[in-house]
């Protein structure tokens, strides 16, 4: 019997596998993953970047776990030899009300702790990125890109050499807690332990339907689809160029990204996808699809944002008008520069009103963690992530 079960070999599991482990020396951590391999989800199906802060409400967890959690995972890469670069980052204003929307943002990543931010003139902007287009932009030079899968197998290892166990191919069917000890039956066996600690993902509120608690929220699967640029045309970007984000929207919006192992992503749009592990459009899982369809806070949060979600399905379709919201950024991209590139399915949890669940919700239980929202910065923050847990943990599962 292990002392601490983690379900979901994910970036977030597996980094609170490692605190728990590091945290606990002689207790027994085992990681079950439903899947042959771990982070075959949204550890490696996403942009690949290393988030330091700047987006988010001061004072907010993700505000304290991007800080925390970008030195915490440059410094494991480090250690580990993980491929990675701090590249920087430009945030770019094309009109007069971005402008204010980004000295507003400039001010959060202050107050967040954010180091080096520098103003830039539409002159020094093109300075550094040459073909981008806009009034102004603000230099975040702490962002970086990062080989998360490279990641997932040095936390694997290091979770391994500290005693702990990654059971693969081991989907929870069931759980029960009974007589102060929680039950899991999976695809691999039955196992058993004195905490459980829910980092499931895109399933994480089936998880935690399955240990007795009501599903607060639900994970609504919104897919991001990406084009790359063509390789003679990839000189067009030289590090990341995000646009301000729209505060009567919830999603950044496109945004060109340079990979760890070279090319340049450009997107995501975000638009409700049909499976919960849905990369492409013709994915459809019926138990997902109705999941999402009959849960009235998809229709109340389609109803406040019409517009919004009716731009992103067009956008879906129309390599045209995909096209032309990257032009906003960089006016001398073309169509002809567009080759299709990867996608990513973010668990992103939704209240019954429609609200997107902005901060990391965590929610300690009867002998348990639930990680219920943990949508980008996850990744980054994700040992960040794991240190708040094992402190929870600690707390609820003394010694």
């Amino acid at each position: 019997m292990a002392d601490i079960i983690v379900v979901g070999g994910g970036l977030v599991g597996l980094g609170t596998a490692l605190r728990l482990c590091e945290a606990n020396p002689g207790k027994r951590v085992r990681v079950l993953e439903k899947e042959a391999g771990v982070g075959r989800h949204q550890s490696t199906h996403n942009s690949g970047v290393l988030h330091c802060g700047l987006y988010y409400k001061p004072g907010s967890i993700k505000a304290r776990m991007a800080v925390n959690g970008i030195r915490e995972m440059t410094a494991f890469c480090q250690q580990h030899g993980i491929k990675h670069e701090i590249c920087g980052k430009l945030v770019v204003a094309v009109d007069a009300a971005e402008v204010e929307r980004l000295k507003d943002l400039q001010d959060r990543g202050t107050k967040n702790g954010l180091e080096g931010l520098r103003w830039l003139s539409a002159e020094e902007m093109r300075e550094i990125e040459p073909n981008v287009a806009g009034l102004a932009a603000l230099r975040v030079p702490q962002e970086g890109i990062v080989d998360y899968a490279g990641v997932c197998a040095a936390m694997v290892s290091e979770i391994s050499r500290h005693g702990g166990q990654v059971v693969t191919g081991a989907k929870v069917e069931s759980l029960r807690f009974h007589g102060g000890e929680w039950v899991a039956r999976t695809a691999a066996g039955t196992f058993k332990s004195k905490f459980l600690v829910n980092c499931a993902g895109l399933h994480s509120d089936r998880v935690c339907e399955l240990a007795g608690e009501e599903r607060e929220v639900r994970i609504v699967p919104f897919r991001g689809e990406y084009y790359q640029l063509r390789k003679d045309r990839e000189h067009l970007v030289k590090h990341l160029i995000y646009p301000v984000p729209d505060p009567k929207f919830p999603f950044l919006g496109v945004h060109f990204t340079r990979m760890i192992h070279g090319g340049v992503e450009a997107g995501p749009n975000a638009v409700l996808a049909f499976s919960r592990e849905g990369y492409r459009k013709q994915d459809v899982n019926v138990e997902d699809l109705a999941d999402a369809l009959t849960f009235g806070g998809l229709w109340k949060f389609m109803a406040q944002y019409p517009s919004m979600c009716w731009d992103e399905i067009q956008r879906s379709f129309s390599k045209k008008l995909f096209c032309e919201s990257l032009q906003r950024l960089v006016p001398a991209v073309q169509e002809s520069d567009l080759e299709p590139g990867g996608a990513g399915v973010r668990a992103q949890a939704m209240s019954n009103d429609g609200t997107l669940v902005q901060d990391f919700s965590l929610v300690c239980k009867n002998q348990a963690v639930h990680v219920l929202n943990a949508p980008s910065p996850g990744a980054t923050a994700s040992l960040a992530i794991g240190g708040e847990i094992a402190n929870l943990v600690a707390k609820a599962y003394p010694r």
